[in-house]
């Protein structure tokens, strides 16, 4: 795994991305919330402009999920397939908030890196 960027950040809040074959990691750390949401959708924005095959956003080290980051996932699901976006979550900071709201029937949520890498892998090896 080989980190390319750090997109926009502050102190409590950082975007790593790397790539792993067609697959683009968001790797997200910190509080995701109205205040850091807008950074995340800039380094979304960056991400898109490279027409990624999949994007897998990585909430393992968000340790609070606001309604405002969701809506920033909802989007990047809407600009891509179901089939081309996932979220790894796990635990009450990110799973627990996205299952209360219902995303977990929205776009696919993995609860490890290893298994969200499993499946494009798996996907790249179909295609």
């Amino acid at each position: 795994m080989s980190t390319d960027a750090a997109l926009p950040s502050s102190d409590a809040f950082e975007v790593l991305v790397s790539h792993h074959g067609t697959t683009v990691l968001m790797s997200v750390s910190g509080e995701l919330d109205m205040v850091t949401a807008p950074q995340l959708t800039e380094s979304v924005d960056a991400v898109m402009s490279g027409d990624p095959q999949r994007v897998v956003i990585d909430l393992s080290d968000v340790r609070f999920l606001a309604s405002s980051g969701m809506s920033v996932l909802l989007d990047v699901n809407d600009r891509l397939s179901d089939a081309h976006f996932a979220v790894i979550a796990d635990g009450p900071n990110t799973a627990r908030p996205l299952e209360l709201v219902g995303l977990n029937g929205t776009f696919t949520i993995y609860t490890t890196l290893d298994a969200a890498l499993a499946a494009s892998a798996s996907a790249d090896d179909s295609a």
